[in-house]
């Protein structure tokens, strides 16, 4: 079997950028200019803005003048993000006018002229093109990063020359092609069907294999490299694919999701805004009665997590989503402590008075924004278990992934739910050299989370997702359009319940902030969904009565909250937990414990589960212990006999429940920070670089007395590379060994390493190799 040495694209790591914006004016056809910096001297002022805003990048900071700007966007770094940005059908036209020429586009692409043609002049208008006086021509650095165009291999020219190659001149002429692979065994034939539309290299690891090699590279097909590898040329390649650079049409993918109802979606979407924000409450609520301990290494330990995921009755990575979507908003943090412990903040307690719509606004932005990657909490990284909430669980890529993958799904019918595989596919197509083929997107991972937020219903976008891609968290109007975006979908807040003979209660919606306290306190959930089930026990109503609420209170409650009867079997219930509680209480001598029924005492001495409390009988209704009566009422209370405390003179103490806070974060989420060009900026720094390159000099043969202007040494590097790549002459000033400036006629031959190659001189040019820093500036001759 052969190998596929696969060649890909040159591809920077995958940073944020801010999306370049396409031209607003008419593009037209340029003349053709001596160099790439003439190029860009001869555009309009409007063609010099439209480019700023093509690629602001090259506005940071901003050039001198034209000839700065010129440097700067045939520099590989600049090249390299305007090409990541460049859709499929985009980089396939670069691809073409590296192989193939401006005049065999069309027919490489299976495109119109016409369709070329504006192709091109778009490429031009982001100076990733520029026209000369033999055509159109790519950016000097665009071969250079785009290295196997289309995964075709470097030309026959370039490997008959190059050191390591070990073959005759292969076979060039589409005739010449097809007669040779028409003489191939078959073996060798499909070694050629297998790499005619893939990698222009293969190695042949066997002694079989290399006899095919040696085959295909006496027929012309193949050229020789060192060891086992052989690669296909680059006018081979072409020929075996019939003229076309890829199989594909030139056209983006054309799914076909299903459709859902808008508004379907968005109710969907809203019942599963309800459950998040129900389990962020169980997290604060479980962590209030024991909070757990930050690692040592951050985060909270896998023990941890998964008590907290049977709680929730949720999978570990739906846990570990509202924990890190929690901890963006800043509702969650460490407290800070010595024994540090998660806890909710301060701001937890804010949130909760928000309506649920601005409550998860605020969640939505915060997942939007945070380079937090919930998805990789439980997965190994580099032999390193990465745990919820610790620093491993960053990741910087998924922030970009997520506008990604908002931005597809918005660009789609409203109403579309397209499958992975679709999304997959206009990912790869919106982003070609970020995500080539085989790399992963982590799509499915960012429509997860987005359906468990209810950015997703029913697998669409929903009209409150809309306009979340949109929002800017620090403007007050955007954040209130999102949440009005979701309360429309949300269903109205209800302040009742129906009380059932089964000892369950049913609220058919979210329930408004006093009716939410009391079953809380008075019920635990049994079942979530467009409705929540409620089951009351006798732990249920003690933490009722717990809380300071007598009986008659309860059943008051109950009534008011409650669309239904009392049943007789939840009255009875409350009436017997009631007549317990409290039959035991606790007093301070330091502490004491009185009942005025004897049994119950002579119970509680008896109990050998309470003798850390020292119990001491000093009355047929009194004992008396040495610990505080906090701790005697919590004891109690832990061993089930439901004490009270008691002041002096015998009345009831109710116990606030006292529950600690974490500080917040100063800051919550990391949001994106892009300063964006706008418009006027780009007009005005086009009219000051029109008016530099005015006032520039430019000295001629005639005229030594002028001065060259100095350059930045990236500028100097950029401009030789240039004039080397074009074979034209410089003017140059540079500095002498012994410390003499001087200036002359230079034609650069190769810029390496450093230093620059070339001829010095006009009438009697001599070979002169020049350091970089000692050349002193660079103009055009």
């Amino acid at each position: 079997m052969v190998r596929s040495a696969v060649s890909p694209q040159t591809s920077s790591p995958d940073v944020e950028v801010p999306p370049a914006a396409p031209p607003t004016t008419v593009v037209r056809v340029p003349r053709a200019a001596r160099s790439f910096a003439d190029d860009l001297r001869a555009r309009s002022d409007d063609e010099l803005a439209a480019l700023l805003l093509a690629r602001p990048d090259l506005t940071r900071p901003a050039p001198a003048d034209i000839t700065s700007l010129a440097a700067r966007a045939s520099t590989r770094a600049s090249v390299q993000r305007a090409l990541e940005h460049l859709d499929g059908g985009a980089l396939r036209l670069v691809e073409a006018l590296l192989v193939v020429g401006a005049d065999g586009a069309a027919a490489a692409l299976g495109a119109s002229k016409k369709a070329v043609e504006q192709g091109i002049r778009e490429l031009w208008a982001k100076a990733l093109v520029w026209r000369a006086s033999d055509g159109w021509r790519t950016a000097r650095a665009v071969g250079e990063i785009l290295t196997h165009p289309a995964g075709l291999g470097r030309s026959a020219a370039e490997l008959v020359t190059h050191p390591s190659t070990l073959a005759l001149s292969p076979t060039t002429t589409p005739d010449e092609v097809a007669d040779a692979e028409a003489r191939l065994t078959d073996r060798a034939r499909a070694v050629i069907e297998q790499l005619r539309w893939g990698s222009a290299r293969a190695s042949f690891t066997t002694p079989a294999l290399r006899a095919v090699r040696d085959e295909l590279v006496r027929a012309g097909l193949m050229v020789a490299l060192d060891g086992d590898d052989a690669v296909i040329p680059r006018e081979v390649g072409l020929a075996l694919r019939g003229g076309r650079l890829s199989r594909e049409p030139w056209a983006p993918p054309q799914p076909e999701p299903r459709h859902v109802d808008q508004a379907d979606a968005d109710t969907a979407a809203a019942g599963e805004v309800l459950d998040l924000l129900w389990r962020l409450d169980d997290v604060a609520a479980a962590w209030d009665e024991e909070a757990p301990r930050v690692l040592r290494t951050g985060g909270l330990s896998v023990r941890d997590h998964r008590r907290l995921a049977a709680r929730l009755d949720a999978s570990s990575e739906l846990t570990a989503f509202v924990l890190e979507i929690g901890h963006a908003a800043g509702l969650f943090a460490s407290d800070g402590e010595i024994d540090a412990t998660w806890r909710p903040t301060d701001l937890y307690d804010e949130w909760t008075t928000w309506s649920p719509a601005r409550r998860w606004a605020a969640l939505a932005l915060a997942w939007r924004d945070t380079v937090r990657a919930p998805g990789l909490a439980g997965q190994s990284v580099d032999g390193t278990l990465v745990n919820v909430l610790g620093k491993d669980a960053a990741w910087p890529l998924m922030r970009a992934r997520r506008r990604d993958v908002l931005d597809v799904l918005a660009a789609l019918p409203a109403g579309s739910a397209p499958t992975i595989d679709d999304v997959e596919a206009l990912l790869r197509w919106r982003r070609p050299l970020r995500l080539p083929a085989g790399a992963p997107t982590h799509a499915d991972v960012v429509l997860r989370e987005a359906a468990w937020l209810g950015v997703l219903g029913r697998g669409a976008l929903t009209s409150a997702g809309r306009a979340l891609l949109a929002a800017d968290p620090s403007s007050a109007a955007d954040v209130e359009a999102v949440t009005t975006a979701m309360s429309t979908a949300l269903p109205e807040p209800v302040d009742q319940v129906m009380l059932q003979g089964d000892l369950t209660a049913i609220a058919p919606g979210p329930l408004a902030e006093e009716a939410a306290t009391f079953m809380r306190r008075a019920a635990d959930v049994e079942s979530r969904g467009g409705a929540t089930v409620f089951r009351f026990s006798d732990a249920s109503l003690r933490r009722l009565l717990d809380h300071g609420v007598s009986s008659a209170e309860a059943l008051e409650l109950l009534r008011r909250h409650s669309m239904t009867p009392i049943p007789q079997a939840l009255e009875y219930l409350l009436g017997d937990v009631a007549r317990r509680h409290g039959h035991v209480r606790v007093g301070s001598v330091s502490s004491y414990v009185r009942s005025d029924d004897e049994a119950a005492l002579d119970a509680l001495v008896a109990d050998t589960g309470l003798a850390s409390l020292q119990l001491r009988r000093i009355a047929p209704t009194v004992c008396v212990s040495p610990m505080p009566a906090a701790t005697l009422l919590d004891v109690l209370r832990e061993h089930r006999h439901a004490p009270v405390a008691e002041t002096s003179d015998g009345g009831v103490v109710v116990r606030a429940a006292t529950v600690e806070r974490a500080p917040t974060p100063s800051r919550r989420t990391t949001p994106v920070q892009v300063h964006t060009l706008d418009a006027g900026e780009a007009e005005q720094l086009a009219g000051r670089l029109r008016a530099a390159e005015k006032d520039a000099v430019r000295p001629s043969e005639h005229d030594a007395h002028k001065r060259i202007p100095s350059c930045d040494p990236t500028v100097t590097l950029a401009l030789l590379q240039d004039a080397a790549a074009e074979s034209v002459p410089v003017w140059i000033g540079y500095v002498e060994a012994g410390g003499d400036i001087k200036r002359g006629l230079f034609r650069p031959a190769s810029v390496t390493g450093g230093r620059v190659t070339g001829q010095l001189g006009d009438t009697s040019p001599v070979t002169r190799t020049f350091s970089i820093h000692r050349i002193t500036g660079v103009a055009s001759a």
